[in-house]
């Protein structure tokens, strides 16, 4: 009875527009008065579950990611790439799914980079004639990028929860974030082709090496992280610091983009920001707990293979129900609450704890492009000033392509495993 409770009060308040954080915590505590459980268990959980050295790389590339976008380091990685592709039909298109791969290298979430490349492409999009639901639909599903192409904050949560090492986690990501990145450039293009959206003058050699020389600094950027990591030089944590001293530097003496006026409200939105997935943590893992000790895990793992034991039909499986749990939850909560269980499925059929990983966290990406609680569909339909109906009906033939690397993904396990293998070792 009181589980059945804990899951209406979760539903009903996620369907009236209640913040996923309150909706956590106010089932979990009407679960525990109706227990009787004493209230001392909350604190206890919420600490649990934010005491975790990985989890301080939250806030550090939180901080990178909006020195970034203050520091104007986003517009240089945005003209780049321009020059690098606008030539081509629907190179702006281009162009902005580049910028994404090329900033996700940085930032680790898809929120940052769908409101900071969102705000400049598109209605930079629109002036060229593009229409302005295809140019969100663009900036939305490539954002999803961001945290398959390491560092990747959601990796940072799932590594912290399986006890893998978060460096091959990244690892695992960059070959898929590539392939992603590669098929949505596919459907930008046809899509331009077909529709007939324009092509911007060809870059000279010396504008390109201009361009390119102006975003060398943040280019360079990715590369101290991810060589960090992988050579041993400092861990995730502390890439996360290392990638914000950078940006800082970067953007108030290079580019000259941030001054010291903007420092302020740039740390209040930063600590804001942190807190808020703090506290989805702390309150998931309390959620998580209580399912635990009802034994929901179990029971859900236990369905699974009672359909099938198959790897097959699992990994079909697991996909679908990431996929939907995604398109309703955010996506922090559900790795905290579901990742543990579904891991043990996946491990028991053969999958490498990091293969599932990425694939868990590539579902619940995709997830922030579906409705109804796609939040890059609420970000990009409010810079467009857009119905989010018109653009969840652009983004359709993005999803396609997400889902089909998605397959790719799950069942030829070489694509994410092959480059932490070689690099760091099975």
């Amino acid at each position: 009875m009181e589980v059945i409770v804990l899951f209406s009060v979760f539903l009903v308040l996620l369907l009236i527009g209640v913040p996923i954080a309150f909706c956590l915590g106010i089932a979990s505590l009407s679960y525990l008065l109706l227990e009787g459980i004493s209230l001392t268990i909350v604190p206890q959980k919420m600490y649990a579950g934010i005491d975790s050295f990985v989890l301080l790389c939250i806030p550090g590339f939180v901080l990178a990611g909006n020195l970034m976008n203050v520091g104007n380091i986003t517009d240089h990685i945005i003209r780049f790439s321009n020059a690098l592709m606008g030539h081509i039909r629907g190179g702006l298109g281009l162009a902005n799914v580049g910028g994404s791969m090329i900033f996700g290298g940085i930032s680790g979430t898809a929120v940052a980079d769908a409101a900071s490349i969102g705000s400049v492409m598109i209605p930079g999009m629109a002036r060229s004639g593009y229409d302005k639901p295809f140019a969100a639909a663009v900036t939305a599903a490539s954002s999803t990028v961001g945290p398959i192409i390491p560092p990747s904050v959601p990796m940072i949560i799932a590594g912290s929860l399986s006890g893998v090492s978060v460096g091959k986690m990244f690892l695992a990501g960059a070959i898929p974030g590539l392939l992603l990145g590669l098929a949505m450039m596919i459907t930008v293009y046809i899509l331009a082709v077909r529709r007939g959206y324009p092509r911007e003058r060809r870059s000279t050699l010396r504008e390109l090496v201009a361009e390119g020389r102006s975003a060398f600094w943040a280019l360079l950027m990715t590369f101290i992280i991810l060589y960090g990591i992988i050579g041993g030089v400092f861990t995730p944590t502390e890439a996360s610091i290392v990638a914000s001293l950078y940006a800082f530097v970067i953007g108030m003496f290079v580019y000259k983009g941030l001054t010291w006026r903007n420092l302020p409200k740039l740390f209040v939105d930063t600590v804001l920001t942190s807190g808020s997935l703090m506290l989805l943590v702390g309150l998931a893992n309390l959620f998580g707990w209580i399912l635990t000790s009802q034994q929901i895990p179990q029971m859900l793992a236990d369905g699974i293979l009672a359909i099938s034991d198959n790897p097959i039909v699992v990994i079909l499986i697991l996909n679908l129900i990431l996929l939907v749990v995604g398109s309703f939850m955010e996506t922090i909560a559900a790795l905290i609450i579901l990742f543990p269980a579904l891991l043990g499925v996946a491990t028991g059929v053969g999958m490498d704890p990091i293969h599932f990983a990425l694939m868990a966290v590539l579902n619940l990406m995709i997830g922030l492009t579906t409705p109804p609680v796609g939040v890059c569909l609420f970000i990009v339909s409010g810079i467009g000033k857009l119905p989010m109906l018109s653009v969840a009906k652009a983004i359709v033939p993005f999803l396609i392509c997400n889902l089909v690397v998605l397959m790719l993904v799950s069942y030829i396990p070489a694509l994410s495993m092959w480059l932490p293998n070689l690099l760091m070792g099975e």
